[in-house]
């Protein structure tokens, strides 16, 4: 396969817009044999969430796709967030600019953020040795952006590998920088609005083979749908313009190191812009704060498939015992494992190219351990729920 095709796969894999189709296996395509697998994910993350740092936690995950994408060109590659890590899959072609980019990125959340984070690089034919594949799917969850979906069980046995001290990147010296443009994380927390943010995770089972697995999968979905935009966490206008000072903070720090004040006054004066031009129902020139606000809504990736399900939802309290009893239900029989981590509030961390553009992403997760604590439940950590300061 040509180095012009490779970059072009992602963009050939056909687009499904109804999210069972996570559930086909006829939607994914095999990622080419010379690609690899650039992630990374925080150590010690059970202790910085009880620590009430889950915010920083996700930024630090995010900020691996900001800086990975930043370095590569922002090229059109499938990627997932995790809550505390993320995955991107590259042609070996971007190997050095993904190696840089991961180290670097190690460095800074580091001294920036006092966490540490692990990062590794996994060649898709050292996962196909092992039996295994990465396959993708892409599904639009809006008409402006589209997400990758995985399955094949390679992801999961990546991460394993680097959790066991393989494939691993060293950090960079200190004070070596990546590049964060785009990376946001100004929204508040959002309530819930119909029950509780319920995130969860559910990954196949001893006895997991595939139908009895997708046929979960499609039972939750259709559940979770009942609750009317899937149950979405973000309302349909989007989040309430209700801005975090720490967060803008943070992001002035990440985005503009030398400048960090010139860059937080900047960020305050887009908000006041933006709250002011909202209130009034008129655009900007080309910036429309109205139709911005709906775009983020529907530009979320409030569910995923990453070799399992992973959702963080607002529903109420019925369709959650219907959930949740499928879930025990495939328990024990085996078809599934799963963790489920209810929350007050959903955490959104943000990367936006550039806001005159339709295509801005948001990454939702549960404002109070989310996705990690759903995991810890998975392999028996058993960490409580937290407050998380935003």
């Amino acid at each position: 396969m040509s180095a012009v095709s490779n970059d072009q796969f992602f963009a050939s894999v056909p687009v499904f817009a109804e999210f069972e189709g996570v559930a086909n296996t006829g939607n994914y395509r095999p990622l080419p044999e010379d690609w690899i697998l650039a992630l990374a994910d925080i150590v010690g993350s059970t202790q910085a969430i009880e620590d009430g740092r889950y915010k920083d936690v996700n930024m630090a995950g995010a900020s691996v796709i900001s800086a990975v994408l930043n370095a590569v060109g922002k090229g059109d590659y499938p990627f997932v967030f995790g809550g505390d890590g993320a995955l991107i899959a590259l042609p070996a072609s971007q190997e050095d600019a993904a190696r840089q980019a991961l180290a670097a990125v190690q460095a800074w959340v580091k001294e920036d953020l006092d966490l540490t984070l692990r990062a590794a690089i996994v060649p898709v034919a050292d996962i196909r040795q092992e039996g295994l594949d990465v396959r993708v799917a892409r599904y639009s969850a809006s008409p402006y952006v589209t997400y990758a979906m995985f399955a094949g069980g390679g992801n999961s046995w990546a991460e394993r590998q680097m959790k066991d001290g393989k494939y691993t990147i060293d950090p960079a010296p200190p004070g070596t920088r990546p590049d964060l443009e785009g990376l946001s994380c100004r929204w508040n927390p959002i309530a819930a609005e119909n029950g509780e943010i319920v995130s969860i995770i559910a990954v196949p089972g001893a006895a997991g083979s595939g139908p009895e697995f997708q046929s979960l999968v499609t039972k939750i979905v259709a559940i979770s749908s009942e609750q009317g935009r899937g149950g979405h966490p973000v309302p349909f206008d989007g989040p309430k313009l209700s801005f975090s000072m720490k967060g803008i903070d943070r992001e002035a720090k990440a985005t503009a190191p030398g400048h960090r004040l010139r860059q937080k006054l900047m960020i305050i004066m887009q908000l006041a812009l933006t709250t002011l031009f909202y209130r009034l129902g008129i655009p900007f020139g080309p910036f429309d704060a109205r139709r911005y606000k709906r775009d983020v809504a529907g530009n979320s990736d409030f569910r995923k498939f990453d070799d399992g399900l992973k959702m963080t939802i607002d529903v109420d309290r019925a369709r959650l015992e219907r959930i949740e009893a499928l879930l025990e239900d495939a328990q024990r029989s085996g078809i599934a494992r799963y963790g489920l981590h209810r929350q007050e509030s959903a955490l959104m961390t943000c990367f936006v190219p550039t806001p005159l553009s339709r295509d801005h992403m948001h990454f939702i997760d549960g404002a109070s351990g989310g996705y990690a604590v759903a995991a810890s439940k998975l392999t028996g950590k058993k960490l409580g729920a937290v407050s998380v300061t935003p």
